[in-house]
């Protein structure tokens, strides 16, 4: 009994003291006025799934969908680590990196969607150093789209340059292949940031 009576004087003890350390320091102030930018970028996005020299792992897979025959199986996990290129050929001069990860979502094996979160990275030029992030639901489509089958995708954000960053970024393939999954894509984005 003394023992259970110890322990609930320690407990009725650790509940007061905890909100009195538990605090911490905070002071809000009114941020001055900030001019909003616009800026517009085009490049091109690699996707290689295949290869001597691959950009997309899958990394997880559920086991019910490896049944199925499909370049990207539904509840496959891919990470990637993409070239961004000034032209349509993977040899075109490199200007950046998207990093990051995707979902596949759909059931349907002569489909694609996914959930798609990436950082996309410059390392070359004006805006080196900078980034800004994109996390959005690839739509769904056939796996080999055509030229004039626009994807559009959230920007959420953005480092450097693009700090702050919020706008959308438009896809259209500029070559793929279904047997093997990879993709170069034109990409045109439209970023508002400070």
């Amino acid at each position: 009994m003394k023992n259970r009576m110890i322990f609930a004087w320690a407990m009725i003890f650790c509940l007061a003291v905890a909100p009195v350390y538990g605090q911490y320091y905070s002071k809000t102030i009114k941020a001055p006025p900030r001019v909003e930018k616009m800026t517009r970028l085009r490049f091109f996005y690699h996707d290689i799934p295949v290869g001597k020299d691959p950009t997309t792992f899958l990394i997880a897979q559920a086991n019910i969908t490896q049944k199925f025959f499909s370049p990207s199986p539904y509840g496959s996990l891919y990470s990637m680590d993409d070239p961004l290129t000034l032209g349509p050929n993977r040899t075109s001069k490199m200007v950046g990196n998207a990093q990051g990860l995707y979902l596949a979502l759909s059931r349907d094996p002569t489909k694609f969607s996914a959930v798609f979160y990436a950082d996309f990275a410059f390392t070359t030029g004006k805006f080196k150093g900078s980034s800004f992030s994109l996390f959005s639901r690839y739509p769904l489509t056939d796996f080999v789209p055509g030229p004039n089958i626009i994807r559009e995708m959230a920007i959420v954000g953005g480092t450097g340059a693009f700090r702050m960053a919020k706008g959308f970024a438009l896809f259209r393939a500029s070559s793929s292949s279904a047997k093997t999954g990879d993709a170069s894509l034109k990409v045109d984005v439209t970023l508002y940031h400070y």
